[in-house]
């Protein structure tokens, strides 16, 4: 006999396990409310006695479901059930509810083998849109790796686990302890390594690391430890794809490179420009290799001023394929000009670093807009303000953000702009609302494209028998109509079988009155037949119907057989009308006469 399946509380049934990472088992599952199939990620017993790791948790992962687009695994509901183990002990199980996805991971289709170089693009690109969509939300993924990236089988990329990285990363001390609940660090930015303040950047280094995994096969740092991989991360450069496999275009050469930037304003400063160069170096001229040599010799130099000037060639390198050399090299004169000019210009730097005051080093025009997710727009104002940038609010409805509360901003969370500049703070009028049609007396077709036009979903759709109403035809509608709703609101439907049930009266004791009165009130047409050739009850009773018992067409008719001959059953006589020969008073006055 099979177990029970478990329920979480009292919604979720929890199916056959599907995957286990580093920090969860996820298993598919079914919302018993809402009646759809579900993934449901349950924590792992050892992250769920962390009081403080529960409520980053759940944060998070509320963050996560307030975000909708193709290419993110939709995040439901998050929640904490109980469990009791032997000793009577009641335990905590954090759980994520998430959307059921038919595919394969990332991960199991580069371990399969060669990825073609057009899917290689397709599946960056995918992770890309879902990182441009997540970081306008505010949310830095910051666990980019092929093993929360989903294809499914129509070839769309879907990235999951957004925000659980931030739970996880905020919950441990050190990068041994967190990459030993992530998995792997073969994935991490350098600030993460280094336990520095991430930013929407760090997800533009993951990428660009899947990237890499994606045209040559391997990652582009590996050790025997974690710790060894991070140190890596800081301080080794990565070799050009192209000199592991001969096939990649030494364009994308220039899009990896600087996706992979130690230091993070270097790289593409958001994802939207990531896929641009990604498109451009596709249908682009290769860079030669010394122009690509070139390039990582500045990117990844030991010499940390040089990253203006490489930034500036790099995206030159990335989006002008007609740049050539003329000649081999140059002549000895301008190399000694150039000698003379370098030599001034060092001099230049080390007056100018001996004189400037050593908070004037960074530039003092550039901010970090701050996260104001959840916050009240007054509060939202403050700090945007305290950050020397100016507020501006856009109210817009959302169904998962309480009203008066801020969703997200323009520019993001993390992203670095110019002081004083102006940000879009857009805050929730709570759930869009609108009005329940009339539905009563449409059709089910009709009623669900009235349901769609105003913006509501159908609800449960119970058929119910209605003597006077024919078949598909709405008898009643919950809400009712002109009731205000919020849009996407569910409304339940009762509609008509277009039958009614008659029952047997001739087993049920009814008599031939009775079985008539119960007719009609079932609307029915009514038809009573005589039959002489059995003696009549007093009262009389049904012999035999034409339709039932069971399901009949509204406004049938319905044909009632009672008995009416007399005692003498075989008396032919006896077989007429039972009113006229029953009349003994009536039949002696004749006589007389």
């Amino acid at each position: 006999m099979a177990a029970e399946a478990r329920v979480l509380s009292g919604r979720y049934r929890v199916d056959e396990p599907i995957g286990h990472g580093g920090m969860a088992s996820v298993f598919r599952g079914y919302d018993l409310t809402l009646g759809r199939p579900v993934a449901i990620k349950i924590l792992d017993a050892e992250l769920s006695r962390d009081n403080a790791f529960r409520t980053r948790f759940r944060l998070e992962a509320q963050a996560a479901s307030r975000m909708s687009s193709p290419a993110i695994v939709r995040v439901y509901d998050a929640g904490e059930d109980t469990e009791v183990d032997d000793r009577g002990t009641a335990h905590p199980i954090p759980y994520i509810v998430m959307e059921l996805v038919h595919g394969r991971l990332l991960k199991d289709i580069i371990a399969a083998g060669p990825v073609p170089l057009s899917d290689a693009v397709r599946y960056v690109d995918g992770i890309l849109e879902a990182l441009e969509y997540s970081h306008r939300a505010g949310v830095v993924h910051r666990d980019i790796k092929p093993g929360n990236v989903m294809v499914t089988g129509s070839g769309q990329v879907k990235v999951m686990d957004f925000g659980i990285a931030r739970a996880v990363s905020d919950s441990s001390s050190t990068v041994a302890e967190t990459t030993t609940i992530l998995g792997t660090a073969a994935y991490f930015s350098p600030e993460q390594a280094k336990g520095d303040v991430v930013d929407a950047r760090t997800d533009i280094y993951s990428a660009g690391i899947v990237l890499y995994e994606l045209l040559t096969g391997r990652q582009p740092f590996r050790g025997d430890t974690p710790v060894a991989v991070a140190y890596q991360h800081v301080s080794e450069a990565p070799v050009p794809p192209s000199e592991l496999v001969d096939t990649v275009p030494r364009a994308l050469d220039a899009v990896v490179l600087q996706a992979l930037a130690k230091d993070a304003f270097q790289r593409f400063p958001d994802a939207a420009a990531f896929r641009e160069a990604l498109d451009a170096a596709v249908g682009g001229k290769d860079p030669s290799r010394r122009e690509v040599d070139t390039l990582a010799h500045a990117l990844y130099g030991p010499d940390p001023r040089q990253a203006a000037e490489t930034a500036r060639a790099l995206r030159q390198l990335s989006t002008d394929p007609t740049m050539k050399r003329t000649q081999a090299g140059p002549p000895a004169a301008w190399i000694w000009a150039g000698v003379a000019v370098l030599a001034v210009l060092l001099i230049s730097v080390l007056v100018w670093v001996l004189t400037i005051h050593p908070t004037s080093i960074m530039p003092s025009d550039s901010r970090i807009v701050p996260t104001v997710a959840g916050m009240t727009y007054a509060d939202a104002s403050q700090a945007l303000e305290d950050k020397d940038l100016v507020a501006k609010r856009v109210d817009t409805p959302s169904e998962t953000v309480d009203d008066g509360e801020v969703i997200r901003t323009d520019p993001a969370a993390g992203i670095s702009v110019d002081k004083e500049s102006e940000v879009s703070v857009y805050v929730s009028t709570g759930p869009e609302m609108t009005t329940v049609p009339t539905l009563v007396g449409l059709s089910r077709a009709q009623a669900e494209q009235a349901l769609s036009e105003a913006g509501l979903e159908l609800g449960q759709v119970r058929r119910e028998d209605e003597p006077d109403t024919e078949a598909d035809i709405v008898v009643t509608a919950t809400p009712d109509a002109d009731e205000k709703v919020s849009k996407g609101s569910s409304v339940d439907l009762v509609i008509a079988t277009g039958t009614v049930t008659v029952v047997d009266f001739t087993q049920q004791g009814y008599t031939l009155d009775a079985a008539q009165d119960a007719l009609k009130e079932l609307k029915l047409t009514v038809k009573v037949q005589d039959d002489p050739s059995c003696p009549a009850n007093d009262p009389r009773a049904v012999k035999s119907q034409s339709a039932g018992p069971g399901e009949v067409p509204i406004h049938s008719e319905v044909v009632l057989v009672s008995c009416s001959g007399g005692a003498d059953s075989g008396d032919d006589s006896g077989g007429g009308d039972t009113d006229s020969g029953g009349d003994t008073d009536s039949g002696g006055d004749t006589g007389d006469q």
